[in-house]
């Protein structure tokens, strides 16, 4: 057993024999007191099996944890943003991560972990007020609970379709940067925002719901992938 201590992360490594041709090694850690468990299996040949749902979960609990106690802080204050408005928070964020990236610093001192859970959350939100916005006269004030299992909802739909991706296309983006994952929800953000000027009318997009579901998944993508490189460093 390894410990590890990166940051606000605390980390340990178990590794445990599974016979045949394969090692397990269980990975503990801990973020923002959220305790939470990733298990990778790793093939005599030096092969790593992932279990990828599981990992996006783990990332998803922090992100959920932090929607909840924001809800009961501060409501769902949130509903009276529009969706031009909710689009334009995800930009912000994910366009101070590219600026860091790109100058290699970080005045303000925040995690960019924090921003990708942001995105996250800004595009369950976005979600959520994209089907609610359709019934007329409602409060824009709901239940704790009643909003906790909206989150759920949108973020079972959104795992299915990466589930689903993930068998077509092999997994290619753990083969990516995090960087490039950030491009590519900058390039989503700048098609849903066009959607938006153009009065929702699109020839061949998917329109803005595909658009906010792949940026929640490239998050979760990107939140996994800096997991794993800190865990490995």
């Amino acid at each position: 057993m390894v410990k590890y201590c990166l940051g606000a992360a605390k980390i340990t490594l178990c590794r445990q024999p599974a016979g045949g041709v394969s090692e397990i090694f269980f990975i503990f850690y801990t973020i923002n007191n959220i305790k939470l468990r990733l298990k990778m299996v790793v093939t005599k040949n030096g092969l790593m099996e992932h279990d990828t749902r599981k990992e996006m979960e783990q990332e998803v609990a922090v992100c959920r944890a932090l929607f909840e106690k924001k809800t009961r802080d501060y409501g769902t204050s949130w509903r009276i943003l529009r969706l031009p408005s909710l689009t334009d928070q995800i930009f912000i964020k994910a366009n101070r991560i590219r600026s860091i990236q790109e100058s290699g610093e970080n005045r303000v001192g925040d995690d960019i972990r924090d921003e990708f859970v942001a995105m996250v959350n800004y595009a369950v939100m976005a979600l959520i007020q994209g089907e609610r916005s359709k019934a007329e006269g409602e409060s824009l004030e709901l239940p704790l609970e009643e909003t906790m299992t909206l989150y759920d909802e949108q973020v079972k739909r959104i795992l299915d379709l990466m589930m689903d991706k993930n068998h077509d296309y092999g997994e290619a983006w753990r083969q990516m940067r995090v960087s490039s994952m950030v491009d590519l929800i900058l390039m989503k953000l700048l098609r849903i925002k066009q959607i938006e000027d153009n009065e929702g009318k699109t020839l061949v997009s998917e329109g803005v719901e595909g658009g906010y579901m792949d940026i929640v998944n490239y998050s979760l993508f990107c939140l996994v992938r800096l997991t794993e490189e800190n865990t490995i460093s």
